[in-house]
């Protein structure tokens, strides 16, 4: 764990904020968007879309990341935006480009080490050291470390260049998807972390008592629903199965959040196994990486870096085809 401070590698602790036990994530620093070219206004920089230009740095242990790898799939971007995953252990130097299974080095920078793409962007960089970070090998700076607006432009801003077909952000929808997520994401995304490194009793019980609260009322929102949505898939489900694909793994027992497991709650079983199925959705999942980052890099929760064997999960179990919602 660390972060840059001045543009200077600190070896510190958790890497967020405790307040009175209760954990407070600072925000991305970099927000920057890719658009039809280098001139115009998102409320920030603006980058032009082009092939071959942007270079994706993502960990396969990351739900943050997860979003981004998911979405880079579903847009057919993997020949216009390359990619580099860095190793599951995350110790004193932060993420790293260590050999291991399925790691691909960082072929663009040439980087051991992810705080290195963060000082090439700004040498006095103070900033946690976060993934996923979209880079620009034309103006060698990062565009965007916040998933949220990653994925995005990912939905849209190769549209014109290559990318397939695909609204998961459709605008029709728009108000709705932005509800769904800003729940999902302080009481289950960021819930499930919340618990896991609560700092107190009370922040711990209180942080579990959201993430369960929200997966009740996803439950029953899933009930006669196919996607949070309805029919279609969107950018809030592919927000929330990153968080769901690793609960019964991790959060349930690493974090703490042990009242009942999702294969437990009928509806979202069905849902995370059929988003799981997607031929663009599958491959991104990796339980190697998963399990041993949590378990492996947080010694401050787990001391002994035990890795469970269990559970054993069958995600690929076929998921009904024709779901018939309320009526089992």
């Amino acid at each position: 764990m660390g972060e840059l401070i001045g543009g200077v590698w600190q070896r510190s602790g958790v890497g967020a904020v405790l307040s009175d036990g209760v954990l407070k994530r600072p925000p991305s620093i970099f927000r920057n968007w890719i658009g039809p070219d280098d001139r115009g206004d998102h409320g920030a920089r603006a980058f032009g879309a082009e092939a071959d230009r942007y270079h994706l740095y993502v960990s396969l242990a990351c739900p943050w990341a997860h979003r981004t790898i998911i979405m880079r799939n579903l847009k057919g971007l993997a020949g216009l935006v390359g990619m580099s995953v860095v190793h599951w252990h995350m110790g004193d130097e932060g993420w790293t480009f260590e050999p291991g299974p399925n790691v691909i080095p960082d072929t663009v920078n040439g980087a051991t080490r992810l705080y290195q793409i963060y000082q090439l962007a700004d040498p006095q960089c103070t900033s946690r050291v976060t993934v996923p970070v979209l880079w620009d090998k034309k103006k060698r700076t990062i565009v965007s470390n916040e998933s949220a607006d990653i994925i995005r432009m990912f939905n849209s801003a190769f549209d014109g260049i290559g990318a397939k077909a695909g609204d998961y952000y459709p605008e029709r929808q728009r108000a709705e998807i932005d509800e769904i997520n800003s729940r999902v994401y302080a009481d289950f995304n960021n819930g499930v972390y919340a618990a896991g490194f609560a700092g107190s009793q009370a922040a711990y019980e209180a942080a579990v008592d959201r993430v369960f609260d929200m997966l009740e009322w996803l439950e029953k929102r899933l009930l006669n629903r196919r996607f949070l949505l309805g029919d279609n898939l969107t950018e809030a489900d592919i927000r929330l199965f990153t968080t769901l694909i690793r609960f019964d793994s991790v959060y349930f027992g690493h974090f703490k959040c042990n009242r009942r497991q999702i294969v437990g709650y009928p509806s979202l079983w069905r849902y995370t196994r059929e988003l799981y199925r997607y031929p663009d959705i599958r491959p991104t999942v990796n339980f190697q990486h998963i399990k041993a980052h949590y378990y492996g890099s947080h010694r401050w929760i787990n001391p002994s870096g035990i890795v469970p064997v269990g559970p054993d999960l069958d995600f690929g179990e076929p998921a009904d085809s024709k779901p018939s919602y309320g009526e089992r």
